[in-house]
């Protein structure tokens, strides 16, 4: 279980997040929804060790691993797909997949990852950043599969890429989650997040102002908030 404590985080350019506490249980689904500029990315940072928070707690099965560099969270099983892919754009699919992989686990973490992808198999070879965005989508996802995970950060892995393909990369998801991976899920298709959801958490202005069960909320009323948040 990832637990996050009372997060108070943010940059030079001042505070984004306040006292904010999300809980992703053991194989489940946790949308984090909200406006642009809600603090939605710098909670995943946070979560992820990639940003150090001011004060609260970062929890893995009830051990405090605040402050913890990323590598050292990865190997706890904390897995970040950030926005904007985050692949090797200069490197082969074949290497993007190598260094995804746990050490001396190669041959097993292609297989794993051509076998769900297959489309990665067939362009093993071709420099990532050439790619279609939703095959390089597709590669950033790899990540969540051949690195055994507990759970997965996922920042808009949906975002600029066609209808047709967010469906598939939504199946992807779905198909991780039954194989017992939580996931931490940001994502602009309310009801796509909505119906994978088990738990919903809603953050406006750096401070969550929902928190709860899809059935609890409709999309109507979450998108409501999101308007509220721009006119004020």
């Amino acid at each position: 279980m990832l637990e996050l404590r009372n997060i108070t985080a943010g940059y030079d350019t001042g505070t984004v997040l306040r006292d904010v506490s999300i809980v992703v249980p053991d194989n489940a689904v946790v949308a984090l929804l909200g406006p642009n500029g809600a603090g939605k990315t710098t909670l995943l940072r946070v979560a992820s060790g990639l940003l150090k928070p001011y004060s609260g707690q970062i929890l893995i099965d009830g051990q405090d691993v605040t402050g913890q560099a990323p590598y050292k969270l990865s190997r706890k099983g904390i897995i970040h797909v950030p926005e904007g892919r985050g692949i090797f754009p200069s490197l082969t699919v074949a290497d993007n997949i190598l260094l995804q992989s746990p050490a001396g686990d190669y041959r097993k973490s292609y297989k794993t990852a051509t076998a769900t992808f297959p489309r990665l198999g067939e362009r093993a070879r071709q420099i990532a950043g050439t790619m279609s965005g939703g095959e390089q989508q597709m590669l950033a996802l790899s990540h969540a599969y051949v690195a055994n995970p507990n759970v997965v950060l996922l920042d808009e892995v949906s975002m600029g890429l066609a209808p047709k393909i967010v469906e598939e990369i939504f199946e992807y998801l779905t198909d991780l989650g039954r194989q017992g991976v939580a996931q931490l899920l940001v994502e602009q298709y309310v009801g796509q997040a909505l119906k994978m959801a088990d738990y919903v958490y809603i953050l406006d202005r750096g401070r969550i102002s929902f928190a709860g069960e899809p059935g609890e909320i409709s999309e109507e009323k979450i998108m409501n908030s999101y308007l509220g948040s721009l006119a004020s």
